[in-house]
């Protein structure tokens, strides 16, 4: 594998609040998914999270189609399993993680490179018309090339929240692949969502079982912070899974900076657990309203997880 590009944090979109139009930007669907890297060099094939961690046992089907595409390459894109709809579901990914249900996608948005040639420093749009050539070459029903539009951001949008997706990519046509979080690649959401670091669960109350409500936080300047209590989004087969986690973790400790106040007994866990809720808005007090469990983040380092804040851009027009 190369050592050069394997441990750098893949290419990361700044979040921004609303749709635009240009004639200088393409647009995708934001996957709801695994971010994963895949690499094949000298017939050894990696398929990296952005944290480094291994899907290769994961995703098998996946692991095989890549291995069967001949060359060399580096491609990035995004591990998802797809409702009844067509749409991508966060949810589904753990579905299939614990009992195979589903059947798991590999959309590959952009190329770092082919067949020994680095692409990085190429064009955007140069680099997407070279892998989709490239994985016309070969039959792999798993593998598929991820398409996007051009120039009409704000209907794209419209569109996307009218499908309930989790929101829109922006990038650059110009732009090059870039290993850090770059404003050449924009997020646009549809709802609010958010990576948080899981520091205990209270008791179960009446029918519920093994959990009330998970205890989240972010961190802020080396501290975790508290952000909420997540109580719904949970099914049986859920509340089983998590809580099978949550035993590996057990603290006596409160990891936050400030203990917060709740109803019921709380069990404490070592802040390491990373999963992503969907909420209805930010308190005064830094407190999600409303968070809904959306599932687990296995590809997340929990000192990673800070509050994502829109960035305020000026798109200017060539």
């Amino acid at each position: 594998m190369p050592p050069s590009i394997k441990f750098k944090t893949p290419m990361l979109a700044t979040l921004v609040e609303k749709p635009f139009d240009s004639p200088d930007w393409i647009f995708e669907i934001k996957w709801d998914g695994y971010r994963a890297l895949a690499y094949k060099k000298n017939e050894q094939l990696e398929l990296l999270s952005r944290n480094n961690k291994s899907f290769l046992k994961k995703f098998p089907d996946i692991v095989d189609e890549l291995k069967n595409i001949p060359g060399e390459f580096i491609l990035d894109g995004e591990i998802v399993i797809l409702d009844e709809h067509g749409k991508s579901k966060f949810q589904l990914l753990q579905n299939y993680q614990k009992r195979k249900e589903g059947t798991p996608y590999y959309y590959v948005f952009d190329t770092l490179s082919l067949n020994g040639k680095d692409l990085t420093g190429f064009p955007l749009v140069d680099r997407k018309k070279t892998l989709q050539k490239f994985l016309k070459s070969a039959k792999h029903p798993h593998i598929r090339y991820s398409e996007n539009i051009d120039e009409d951001g704000i209907d794209f949008f419209k569109e996307a929240a009218k499908h309930e997706l989790e929101g829109i990519i922006a990038k650059k046509k110009d732009s090059t692949y870039q290993f850090r979080r770059s404003q050449d690649w924009l997020k646009i959401k549809c709802k609010l969502r958010q990576e948080v670091v899981i520091g205990g669960y209270t008791a179960p109350s009446g029918s519920r079982k093994r959990f009330g409500a998970l205890l989240v936080g972010l961190y802020d300047n080396g501290k975790l912070r508290y952000a909420g209590h997540v109580g719904g989004g949970f099914d049986e087969n859920l509340l089983d899974d998590v809580f099978e986690q949550l035993q590996k973790k057990l603290s006596p400790k409160c990891p936050f900076s400030e203990q917060p106040h709740t109803n019921n007994p709380v069990t404490w866990v070592k802040p390491v657990l990373v999963c992503e809720v969907e909420f209805a808005e930010w308190t005064d007090e830094g407190i999600m309203r409303q968070p809904i469990f959306k599932g687990m983040r296995i590809d997340k380092k929990a000192k990673d997880v800070v509050k994502e804040k829109p960035t305020l851009l000026r798109i200017v027009q060539s």
